[in-house]
């Protein structure tokens, strides 16, 4: 798994800035995993997977709001994918995504936080290295992944969204709705899938 300096840095934010770090993440690995459902003709998992984004927003938006994480995670579980031989490539990255959002999901059950918080960062950076290395068709050492421009890349935007939550002023709502609106508008994964709709 790649590590990167901003997990350690991250570590120190207050809990509902680690957990709005982690939902910008899956938000930005969602259009793989809708991609990978319209590859199975299933938008209804597309759907479930949205609803459960929708309602972590909503816990960071609403103070107090009451939402069953324990009730979110089963129906998060039922729609991870499976691998056979028939599966095409895009089942890993959506599989990546599942991953992430329940590394969020058990943040709130369990109320660790930090150790979630970075496996989410390793995820993401994960899935590009991987991406890349298929397409290249090569093998990469740990230190090699890190140095794909689009794994510099992923940790330039970490850095920048850490940024954003560390010289935060108070103005909480303003910030979540802003990067919740700025990376939903562009509609674009980590690993650069455009979701059309």
């Amino acid at each position: 798994m790649i590590k990167n300096p901003i997990q350690i840095r991250i570590e120190k934010l207050p809990v509902w800035q680690q957990r709005l770090f982690m939902v910008c993440l899956c938000e930005r690995m969602y259009p793989n995993f809708v991609f990978y459902c319209q590859q199975q003709q299933n938008e209804e998992d597309a759907k479930s997977y949205k609803k459960i984004l929708d309602l972590i927003w909503e816990s960071l938006l609403v103070e107090n709001v009451k939402i069953n994480f324990d009730l979110q995670l089963e129906k998060l579980e039922a729609i991870i994918p499976s691998v056979s031989d028939e599966s095409p490539y895009m089942v890993y990255p959506a599989i990546d995504a599942c991953q992430a959002l329940s590394e969020l999901l058990h943040s709130y059950i369990s109320g660790e936080i930090a150790e979630h918080t970075a496996k989410v960062s390793r995820i993401s950076a994960n899935t590009i290295a991987e991406f890349e290395m298929t397409k290249a068709n090569v093998l990469l050492s740990e230190e090699e992944q890190q140095n794909l421009p689009d794994v510099i890349d992923e940790f330039d935007l970490q850095w920048e969204i850490f940024r954003l939550l560390r010289d935060e002023n108070n103005e909480m709502l303003d910030l979540i709705k802003g990067l919740k609106a700025d990376i939903r508008s562009a509609k674009t994964s980590n690993i650069g899938v455009f979701l059309s709709s």
